[in-house]
């Protein structure tokens, strides 16, 4: 063997081989068999950790039945959607399922269709379900990361269906479908929700925010259309789940459904340091005369502050979208 041909073998052995799918092509996904992947979950599983490129997987039309993580160490994934109602992805856990490892019921927080640990994640037109029956609290979308941005998507289920999990991680809305029944969007999370349309099927709460103590925002709507079903007639726009919840509506249309107090006191001691405001809504329920006394209506002044820049602030700055 010579000398040159036996280099060439201990280069070939010994120096790194890039991995077939560490690059920022886009991985397809179908259920017919057209594409590589078949399902969302394997097109996550071939992503390299820590990516420094943006990464798309494109999710054609259909229905998939899966459970979905998205987990901490992928970063600068975009997941989209061929078409925002066509392509679904659904699961149907609920908190009382027994869970077996426990013989007991499996709780709120494993009933999620889809859990993004990852951060900078971006989903856009898709549709993530949770179509669990009315038997207890059954997750869509459950988030944990930071700097998550959801555009032109819908997210369906019943009581709980948006859950944001995670303290001082920031969450970006635009033109999406929410929908639910008791404290459909709910967790400690800071979250602006822009031109949002939410859905309200039941006689309850909207949000229950639970936004700690020194994180200066928690839920933000501004621009958002709320709207019921037909049967609903009594609608608060949330309730403390935890002291120093954080809720504000300004610039949404609020339907007459809406109760006149607005928001619901759920635990006595929470109201005291609860932080729920709203600023210039319109519409039937948007009246603030008879709101309760521990909400406040926002000066103009104060408003011209909830900017994307200030209200992301917090280890860093982060601004998706380049609104207000």
């Amino acid at each position: 063997m010579t000398r040159g041909l036996l280099f060439l073998i201990v280069c070939l052995l010994f120096s790194p081989v890039r991995a077939q799918y560490d690059n920022p092509d886009t991985l397809f996904v179908s259920k017919d068999g057209t594409t590589e992947f078949q399902t969302v979950s394997d097109a996550i599983e071939v992503c390299r950790a820590f990516m420094d490129y943006h990464k798309v997987i494109f999710v054609k039309k259909g229905v998939y039945k899966e459970k979905v993580i998205v987990p901490q160490w992928l970063t600068n994934i975009e997941i989209c959607g061929e078409d925002r109602d066509e392509t679904v992805i659904t699961w149907a856990d609920h908190a009382n399922i027994v869970y077996p490892p426990t013989g007991k019921g499996m709780g709120t927080f494993r009933t999620y269709t889809m859990r993004v640990d990852g951060c900078y994640i971006t989903l856009k037109n898709i549709t993530i379900e949770n179509n669990a029956p009315r038997l207890g609290q059954a997750v869509a979308l459950h988030t944990q990361g930071d700097c998550l941005t959801f555009l032109n998507c819908r997210f369906l289920g019943n009581q709980d269906t948006v859950y944001t999990g995670n303290a001082k991680t920031r969450l970006y809305f635009k033109d999406c479908y929410i929908e639910g029944t008791t404290d459909f969007i709910f967790g400690p999370s800071t979250a602006w929700f822009e031109r949002c349309h939410i859905f309200c099927k039941a006689n309850s709460y909207i949000t229950a925010a639970s936004t700690p103590k020194d994180v200066a925002y928690g839920y933000i709507f501004n621009n958002c259309t709320i709207t019921t079903a037909q049967d609903v007639d009594k609608v608060y726009l949330g309730r403390p789940w935890r002291d120093y919840g954080y809720t504000l509506f300004m610039n949404s249309e609020l339907p007459r459904q809406t109760l006149p107090e607005g928001w619901h006191q759920w635990r006595p001691e929470a109201v005291k340091t609860a932080r729920y405001m709203e600023y210039n809504n319109t519409g039937e329920g948007a009246a603030t005369n008879l709101r309760v006394a521990w909400s406040r209506q926002l000066s103009e002044e104060e408003a011209e502050q909830i900017t994307l820049e200030n209200v992301f602030t917090i280890n860093d700055t982060w601004n998706p979208g380049g609104e207000r």
